[in-house]
């Protein structure tokens, strides 16, 4: 059943903070190509993550580690030449922003410029409060991402959900409020209760955009490659899956190589 959504001819920072006034609920998938990105874009999705999962899904490593500022710039440009209404939003990745907020202001600089992005995200809460509003200061929108934090993988040595316990509770969401009084439009929230998600969005008046943190939030975020079943090893208890595409192409492929193979493609009306 068709849910009844307000159409917004182009998603702004702005856009998304009336959209949670409103009441209304908040779309967003990741993307790393222009033909993917066209197809999202395409669909009504108001928010493309330019994830340093790309790390992952694109290139096959085991964490979002690796991946260089360069490589994040040539998928985002890939992507911003794609879109037509959704906002892009582009990760900062691992080493360009931690260490010095001259540093990860010329990261954000450079992603803004070379990809005609929209807006940076950026791991983290008062550990690089200055790295954030060096960045804002310049003009440069900022989305948060709070909870579990992939790029501090090693640290804390497990996938599993975050600020269970008191102490980590509280420093998450003291961390929430220092993000929007910093100047942050949205703010991701991974893996952390549902229960606490929801606190969070209600005591806040910018958006926070939920993975694997309930229905208590204002909006979704999910990989794209994951939601569409091209990946097919990864379970999460958060992960729907609306399509199971990883069968669906290794079937169209199989039958393509028997098709060659016994001479039945192309046909005659297949060639020239």
């Amino acid at each position: 059943m068709s849910v009844a959504k307000k159409e917004y001819k182009r998603i702004t920072t702005k856009t998304l903070v009336d959209m949670k006034k409103k009441g209304e609920k908040i779309s967003m998938l990741t993307a790393y190509d222009f033909t993917m990105a066209k197809i999202v874009d395409s669909a009504g999705i108001d928010v493309i993550l330019v994830g340093d999962s790309a790390s992952n899904v694109m290139a096959g490593h085991e964490t979002t580690l690796p991946i260089t500022l360069d490589q994040m710039i040539y998928h985002a440009a890939s992507v911003v030449r794609a879109i037509q209404r959704s906002l892009v939003v582009v990760d900062l990745p691992f080493g360009s922003y931690q260490s010095d907020p001259k540093e990860a202001l010329r990261s954000a600089i450079r992603i803004m410029k070379e990809s005609g992005a929209h807006a940076v995200k950026l791991e983290g809460g008062k550990e690089i409060k200055e790295s954030i509003k060096r960045i804002l200061n310049a003009g440069i929108p900022v989305m948060g991402h709070l909870g579990l934090t992939p790029q501090s993988i090693y640290k804390f040595g497990t996938y599993t959900v975050r600020a269970k316990e008191d102490e980590e509770a509280e420093k998450l969401k003291e961390d929430a409020l220092l993000l929007e009084k910093a100047g942050c439009f949205a703010v991701v929230l991974e893996k952390v209760p549902a229960k606490l998600a929801k606190e969070v969005a209600e005591s806040l008046t910018i958006p926070i955009i939920g993975i694997g943190a309930g229905n208590g939030v204002d909006g979704q975020v999910l990989v794209t490659h994951d939601m569409i079943g091209m990946t097919h090893e990864f379970h999460p208890r958060f992960l729907r899956r609306y399509l199971d595409l990883y069968s669906e192409m290794t079937g169209a492929f199989q039958r393509y190589s028997d098709d060659v193979k016994s001479g039945d493609f192309p046909n005659d009306s297949e060639q020239y």
